[in-house]
């Protein structure tokens, strides 16, 4: 059975103003006016596993995961969590919450400037009624030599931390509750290559220390790469490819994974480019292009893509892929 369950996800955001009158008049008659960040989205996620979800911006990783948490609701699909609905009522299970958890994507900003980091580490305790009888600056202490941070910066402020600190802060009270489950969303995004290595190897080990399971939200593939257990690669709110990271690396089928993975900078002046070549515009999700949505900027397309979304396939074991005309 797996941790977490993901069917058919679909998530809509209302569009207000000139966007939605633009998607009224695309949609035709009947409901309309909404952007969809996420469309029929599915996955399966093990303990003890890294999936690493992989898109550009605007894209739907964040909302997949916002999903999954609860903090935005889905108008479609379904979400399993150790074999049961997390979502009873429409609400979060108390214990749902306490098993889940997020790393944010801007640590200093998810930190209250009036609080202390001893505060902000231990907030979880208060909130789910643990903090009664505890010595919570000996809890405080306890959660940031787990990340690798000394005693004393429990009396610190946000201003106080570097980027890197303050992303262990934000790991630190991520696992305040001993969950199962942390989204970490661009862990690395904004640090030094050093401190990215730092973090990634932090990640490792509390993952190997306590069990976690962590789906990683990123679009650097040398972290993909490294930390990734399998991958899924997101397009315009579908995921258009998923597989053993170092399968999808060595053989991408989706034609937007392949020109992905060959846009890679590589620190050599006389190797030229040999990926894929994409060309036309990259369309929003209020212009969402008919069939699939990749098909503008893809070589390999025929008229049925440009007419109907392709169907998701399993071309081979632990793989899968929505393409007409994969690659290989």
């Amino acid at each position: 059975m797996s941790l977490l369950a993901v069917e058919g996800l679909s998530v809509r955001y209302r569009a207000p103003g000139p966007a939605a009158r633009a998607l009224r008049r695309a949609a035709g008659p009947g409901p309309g006016g909404g952007l969809d960040a996420g469309i029929e989205l599915s996955l399966a996620l093990s303990a003890g596993e890294t999936l690493a979800i992989v898109g550009e911006s605007g894209s739907g990783k964040s909302s997949l995961a916002r999903s999954i948490l609860g903090l935005v609701p889905f108008h479609a699909g379904r979400i399993g969590f150790e074999g049961q609905n997390p979502f009873p009522a429409g609400r979060s299970a108390p214990g749902f919450r306490r098993d889940v958890a997020r790393m944010f994507r801007d640590p200093v900003s998810s930190l209250s400037p009036r609080r202390s980091v001893k505060a902000r580490v231990t907030e979880p305790l208060a909130v789910h009624g643990l903090a009664r009888g505890r010595d919570l600056g000996a809890e405080a202490r306890r959660l940031l030599g787990l990340v690798g941070l000394p005693p004393d910066f429990a009396g610190r402020y946000p201003h106080q931390l570097s980027g890197g600190q303050a992303r262990r802060v934000g790991l630190a009270r991520a696992i305040a509750l001993a969950p199962k489950l942390v989204i970490a969303d661009e862990p690395t995004a904004g640090l030094d290559v050093s401190v990215q290595g730092e973090i990634l190897n932090l990640l490792g080990r509390l993952r190997q220390d306590f069990g976690l399971s962590d789906p990683i939200i990123t679009h650097n593939l040398a972290v993909v790469r490294q930390v990734g257990d399998r991958t899924a690669i997101l397009y315009m709110g579908r995921i258009v490819g998923e597989a053993p990271t170092e399968a999808l690396f060595a053989a991408p089928l989706h034609p937007w994974a392949a020109a992905l993975i060959a846009a890679q900078p590589r620190p050599d002046p006389a190797r030229r480019r040999t990926g894929p070549v994409l060309t036309g515009e990259v369309a929003s999700l209020e212009t969402r292009p008919p069939g699939c949505a990749f098909h503008p900027r893809c070589a390999r397309a025929s008229g049925l893509c440009r007419r109907v979304v392709p169907p998701d396939t399993r071309p081979a074991a632990g793989r899968r892929g929505a393409c007409r005309h994969p690659l290989g």
